[in-house]
């Protein structure tokens, strides 16, 4: 086991830093999968977060990691793993432990995936990707949060995995926006969303925090790649298959100078 330092996710959810991004990814949650139907919805991980709330599908679950020990982004006591899921799941909601990177779904049974930083806790990031692409139906949804390492905040948890003082908490290296848009389009994804948020600097305290909120509609408008936190939709394409509409007869276009043969049914038809 690593003895590199994590940062306990849900004290650092109650800290000024954690609510400002926790609060930026509720919003773009909210928004970006409130238009996507289907019949089953899952979020993997990270339960200080609600993110299916605004998804009307009948079947929404919260998959958390059993298998990942001191790695887990929240506090579960050994003992509980079987019956310590209702107390992290929202109101009305399923939750279900298992192992990430072997998920417990049929192939092709899920309409929508929501991963917020879920990436950033796993030792193989490439596997949990080719899971969620086996058990997501085709035109399925992937949806994705993490920090931005091309960022303020990644360039200070570069220094702090140095000198052992993480800002964030992450077990591994953050992944680059860039890094990811490629990872997904080789599984056969098509980004269709990016989204960048939180362009404060990383500071510790709600009044400082507060001091730079004009940098907001500035980074988002001047530097909007640099946002301390990213989020991708992508959709799940299955090469070969098209969607189509009614088929159309198209009439057989004569050559010029031609003229159609005469038929039994032609007035002018002797006998």
């Amino acid at each position: 086991m690593s003895n590199r330092p994590i940062i306990d996710w849900p004290a650092w959810t109650n800290s000024p830093p954690g609510r400002y991004v926790l609060q930026w990814e509720q919003a773009q949650l909210d928004r970006v999968v409130s238009d996507v139907f289907g019949y089953h919805a899952l979020q993997l991980g990270l339960p200080q977060l609600d993110a299916l709330r605004e998804n009307r599908m009948p079947c929404r679950g919260l998959v958390l990691d059993a298998a990942s020990g001191a790695s887990l982004p929240y506090t579960l006591p050994p003992a509980t793993i079987s019956t310590a899921g209702a107390q992290h799941a929202p109101a009305n909601r399923s939750a279900i432990w298992c192992d990430l990177l072997d998920l417990p779904f049929e192939a092709q049974s899920v309409d929508l995936i929501v991963m917020p930083h879920t990436l950033e806790f796993t030792s193989d990031p490439h596997r949990l990707l080719r899971e969620a692409e086996r058990v997501l139906v085709p035109e399925g949804q992937l949806v994705i949060l993490g920090f931005n390492s091309l960022s303020l905040w990644g360039a200070r948890q570069s220094v702090g995995k140095v000198t052992s003082r993480p800002f964030v908490p992450a077990t591994h290296d953050l992944i680059a926006f860039t890094r990811l848009k490629d990872w997904i389009k080789l599984l056969g994804f098509d980004l269709e969303r990016g989204r960048f948020g939180c362009y404060r600097p990383p500071l510790a305290s709600d009044q400082w925090l507060a001091r730079y909120a004009f940098m907001e509609a500035a980074g988002d408008r001047w530097w909007p790649i640099f946002g301390a936190a990213y989020m991708i939709k992508a959709v799940k394409r299955v090469r070969g298959m098209h969607l189509v509409g009614p088929l159309k007869v198209k009439k057989a276009v004569l050559p010029s100078g031609l003229t159609p043969a005469a038929t039994p049914n032609t007035r002018n038809h002797t006998e």
